[in-house]
């Protein structure tokens, strides 16, 4: 019970995006398509399913028997780097198309605060190997989520027709206020 707890905070009640305020940049920087925000979720899901259970296994059999806890962050930078690496040129090999889309931003996924935020959230609330993995997957669920919500609702605003003032960056972050605002909503949800 406690497992489906957590992933259900994981994904909607404690969302990186939208309850957390992490991963910001690709959130909104990558929501214009559909197409691309899914890649980009797919992506983060993977880099951070892999990145909890490297970063907890590297922190429970490394860091912490050798009394080398503070060295978290740095050691987690590089193993995120480096999965981040191998989802580039696996993409570029496997799927071209969505490598292109997505740009810029792929390279981005190793300063996405939201991957490093998760892995050491990880550690810090003490989670066993198993509740890290489930934790992981579960916000990186919660972010292709919220990205894709977002990428919908962007592609039916370019449709319409919003005021002068309103176009671009502003109604963007209104969108993504009250999408905010409908997820805490959730928060009496679990405690």
């Amino acid at each position: 019970m406690n497992i489906i707890l957590l992933a259900i905070s994981a994904a909607f009640v404690n969302n990186v995006i939208l309850s957390q305020f992490m991963g910001i940049c690709p959130f909104l920087g990558v929501s214009k398509k559909v197409s691309t925000a899914a890649g980009m979720g797919g992506a983060v899901i993977f880099v951070m399913a892999i990145a909890s259970t490297v970063t907890s296994l590297i922190y429970k059999f490394v860091l912490e028997p050798l009394d080398l806890k503070y060295m978290n962050t740095i050691v987690f930078i590089l193993v995120i780097a480096s999965l981040v690496q191998f989802v580039e040129m696996f993409l570029k090999k496997a799927m071209p198309s969505l490598y292109q889309a997505l740009g810029v931003y792929l390279p981005l996924i190793t300063t996405n605060c939201a991957v490093l935020g998760i892995a050491l959230k990880n550690v810090e609330s003490g989670y066993t190997i198993f509740e890290s993995i489930i934790n992981g997957i579960f916000s990186a669920v919660g972010f292709a989520v919220a990205i894709v919500i977002m990428a919908g609702i962007r592609e039916k605003i370019d449709k319409n027709d919003v005021p002068m003032s309103f176009r671009g960056a502003p109604i963007v972050l209104i969108t993504a206020g009250l999408m905010a605002i409908a997820f805490m909503g959730l928060n009496g949800l679990i405690k």
